[in-house]
């Protein structure tokens, strides 16, 4: 198995244990939510991503994995078990790997967005936010 994949699993490990505590199995079919944190909105799209490139076989066993991962939270080898069928994905589709890493945000990056008060936007990135009432926007 190469070192790449090893280490794209263990960066992703985080992100799909919130996924799975948050979801549960409807985590593949799940619209994203703005009630759930960023980290498991991170981990569903992981989970999804996998799940869409999996043949039916895969695709039961990456819900058994995550099922028995959402049954059971404390247990590690559940959630090895889901990070197990990641590497197997990832091991038979190089593009899934190319994909899964863009989707994770860059070494080092951290972005902490704080908001307050009626109106507030949080973004990470932003065009073009209004608020107020009664605003014109001119280009």
């Amino acid at each position: 198995m190469s070192a790449e994949i090893v280490q794209l699993v263990e960066q992703v490990g985080p992100y799909l244990t919130t996924a799975v505590s948050a979801y549960g199995v409807v985590v593949f079919t799940r619209a994203e939510s703005a009630a759930v944190d960023a980290t498991a909105n991170l981990g569903r799209r992981i989970l999804q991503a996998v799940w869409h490139r999996r043949d039916e076989q895969g695709r039961a066993e990456l819900e058994a994995a995550v099922q028995d991962a959402a049954q059971a939270p404390e247990d590690a080898d559940a959630a090895a078990a889901v990070r197990q069928q990641i590497k197997r994905a990832l091991r038979d589709d190089a593009e899934l790997l190319i994909e899964l890493a863009r989707l994770l945000p860059a070494a080092g990056e951290t972005v902490n967005v704080t908001v307050s008060g009626d109106r507030s936007i949080a973004a990470k990135t932003i065009g073009t936010a209004v608020t107020g009432d009664n605003t014109t926007i001119q280009p």
